[in-house]
């Protein structure tokens, strides 16, 4: 069944037909599309524009085939163009004629404008959602971890942190990147319904009715914004995109610190897969795939952005390309947030390991220099010193705290016995980040 045709003498090219047809993916919208449908339906009642009988007769039918797609005994398929068409046509086949006044004072721009709407907000809830949970994972890994482990500049180590202080790091990021979510919701959060094709309709509809009755603060404020506007996809698209960064550079650490060179970290066996050849080893490829898949949330978001960059008002077909790339982004995302929580939630931390790298790292250097200026020299003078010392370690394979008082004496005689407890790493770490601890 089309929701067209009255028009056309000829018959649609069966090639042409299947290019046009969306129904393969837009099937995701039926639970929209019938709910959007429904509140369309009380609406005409309330406003007198279908009887209550036949509104009744129409949303009981509705009703019944959500219930029939949802337990499997109606399958979406078959030669419809699409969801709009397939719930329509199965609601004629159900109820008769009064199911040919479904389409009252709708159309399908409106229609899909709609569907996408409450989509969205349903799968931003639900990221938000999982977000709180990722957040969860990473507080309690590291208040459970609170170890001290190396902090790094260009992949080298720098200074002393803690575990727990690198996971509320991206603590913060996930924090960001969930209000972002919710101001998109926000944002979005207007009803298209009433628009119809671009201009609205000669019926006297009440726009606020089904925005309220859907669960929108609003209906939008122009008619031919609201079938056309995409902006809220691009934008979840974007902040997808940014969470997907933002667990890449995540995926990223994992692998480096579940490798042997690193040691930091030992991944369970849940999220870890293994070699077809070598029997030791215990690959990182949940991390992985995360890392890869963000490449692909970006291609999502450019394909939309690209998409509507030369699009002239109101809707146009163009615009069926805006869900495949959107679908395939928020399931992409939110599994691989899910995949993030688990990893952090079932992988061990590796205390000695952590520690013995920061020893190996010279990681109280910066303290060290600290202390020459305390004691009145020019930092610039300090820091030529402690690099000098470092060598001096390097080539005796000594830490700086483990040189004798004589030996730190033979390249500054500012050195004194304090040196030993101001360059203690635990002391560096409480002079030094003690407040982004907490």
């Amino acid at each position: 069944m089309k929701l067209w045709g009255g028009r056309f003498k000829d018959s649609e090219s069966k090639l042409m037909e299947d290019f046009n047809s969306s129904l393969r993916f837009d099937k995701t919208l039926y639970f929209e599309d019938i709910t959007g449908s429904i509140a369309h339906v009380k609406m005409l009642v309330k406003c007198k524009i279908v009887t209550k009988a036949e509104g009744d007769e129409i949303i009981s039918g509705l009703k019944a085939l959500l219930l029939e797609v949802e337990s499997g005994k109606l399958l979406i398929e078959g030669d419809f163009e699409d969801i709009h068409s397939f719930v329509e046509s199965n609601l004629i086949s159900k109820i008769g004629e009064t199911g040919k006044k479904l389409h009252t004072a709708r159309s399908r721009n409106d229609q899909v404008a709609l569907d996408m709407r409450l989509y969205s907000k349903k799968k931003a809830n639900e990221v938000v959602t999982n977000l709180e949970e990722l957040l969860m994972a990473l507080k309690t890994v590291g208040e459970e971890n609170n170890y001290i482990m190396p902090g790094y500049t260009h992949l080298q180590r720098a200074q002393v942190v803690t575990f727990k202080h690198h996971m509320l790091a991206y603590h913060s990021m996930f924090t960001r990147d969930k209000a972002r979510i919710i101001n998109a919701i926000d944002i979005m959060d207007e009803s298209p319904l009433g628009c119809c094709a671009l201009a609205g309709t000669t019926y006297d509809t009440d726009r606020d009715f089904t925005a309220k009755e859907l669960g929108f603060k609003k209906p939008v404020d122009n008619f031919l914004d609201g079938v056309s506007d995409r902006d809220y996809l691009i934008e979840l698209s974007s902040d997808f995109s940014i969470i997907m960064m933002h667990l890449s550079r995540l995926s990223e650490e994992i692998i480096l610190w579940s490798s042997k060179e690193f040691d930091f970290i030992r991944l369970s066996d849940e999220f870890s897969t293994g070699s077809s050849i070598m029997p030791q080893k215990k690959n990182p490829d949940a991390a992985e795939l995360i890392r890869g898949k963000t490449g692909r949330v970006y291609g999502d978001l450019m394909a939309i952005l690209t998409t509507m960059k030369g699009i002239p008002l109101a809707y146009n077909k163009d615009m069926q390309e805006d869900k495949e790339g959107f679908f395939d982004s928020i399931e992409t995302t939110l599994s691989s947030i899910k995949v993030m929580s688990g990893m952090l939630k079932t992988m061990k931390v590796n205390k000695e390991s952590m520690f013995n790298s920061v020893k190996k790292g010279f990681l109280n250097a910066t303290e060290a220099a600290d202390y020459l200026v305390n004691k009145g020299m020019a930092f610039r003078n300090a820091h030529r010193v402690i690099g000098e010392i470092v060598i001096y370690c390097e080539d005796n394979n000594i830490a700086i705290e483990e040189l004798s008082l004589e030996k730190l004496k033979m390249f500054s005689d500012l050195f004194d016995d304090d040196i030993y407890e101001f360059i203690d790493y635990e002391n560096t770490l409480n002079k030094g980040i003690k407040n982004n601890m907490k």
